[in-house]
């Protein structure tokens, strides 16, 4: 459907706000502002007056589930109500039906058919103007780790009109397949490793130099959990904890 399908949020949900904010804060080079809403801790994360994430405490009941820190992409739909029922339809799962956040817009919170949560938005007003890629502080990659990573394009790209770039094999561990967002590679799939207990999603923040990234997230109290290391193209990465165990993950462009 026109004007959908691209990653438009970031949102983390945590145990501990502050000490949470305080280290995205160093780490990725944000800056922190309250969003006013009435009876919720909610702030906003981003570079100067641009606001790409959100930072919330984990709801109690989610936590009486068994809720653990992570955080949850939001893809920008024209009809939050008819994707949120396209999503079950297709074996999906509506954790949150669809409400309106007065002034913002509306969304919905749903798993993929494989038990991956994300989040699906549209926005009241008029969305922020793109920025260029690799910009420090917004959202540089889009990766998720699949149980079967061939059906899990198969929903996303029906859900979206996603569509396949590269394909790079990865001898066990299969295949990297890159996928595109109106012909622009922005994310890849994969069939998870084994030895990972769910499938997930991972968000890769865009940061300038990726070793002293890595330094800021160990002194910080967050723990590496893969690289850094180069990929195609140049690009180097980091996956990390941070220190409430939310995974998340920095870019960073050639040295």
């Amino acid at each position: 459907m026109p004007g959908s399908g691209k990653f438009v949020w970031y949102e983390l949900m945590t145990s501990d706000t502050k000490s949470a904010e305080s280290f995205y804060r160093n780490v990725v080079g944000w800056n922190g502002k309250d969003a006013g809403v009435p009876g919720q801790s909610y702030t906003l994360l981003g570079r100067g007056e641009t606001h790409v994430a959100g930072l919330m405490p984990i709801p109690q009941d989610a936590v009486a589930a068994g809720a653990r820190p992570g955080w949850v992409g939001y893809i920008g739909v024209d009809d939050v109500d008819a994707y949120a029922k396209r999503v079950k339809d297709k074996g999906g799962t509506i954790h949150r039906e669809p409400a309106d956040i007065p002034g913002v817009g509306r969304f919905a919170i749903v798993s993929d058919p494989q038990g991956v949560m994300f989040a699906l938005f549209k926005g009241a007003g008029t969305p922020p103007p793109a920025v260029a890629p690799g910009t420090p502080g917004h959202a540089g990659w889009h990766e998720l780790h699949a149980r079967d990573g061939e059906k899990a394009f198969e929903f996303y790209s029906g859900m979206f009109g996603w569509s396949k770039a590269e394909a790079m094999p990865m001898g066990d561990a299969g295949v990297y397949q890159l996928f595109a967002i109106d012909g622009v590679p922005v994310g890849g799939m994969m069939t998870k490793m084994q030895q990972s207990p769910q499938p997930f999603w991972v968000y890769y923040f865009n940061v300038p130099d990726i070793q002293a990234a890595e330094a800021r997230v160990k002194s910080g109290g967050g723990h590496i959990i893969n690289g850094p290391m180069q990929v195609p193209g140049g690009s180097w990465i980091v996956q990390c904890l941070d220190p409430q165990g939310a995974m998340f993950a920095l870019v960073a462009p050639p040295a």
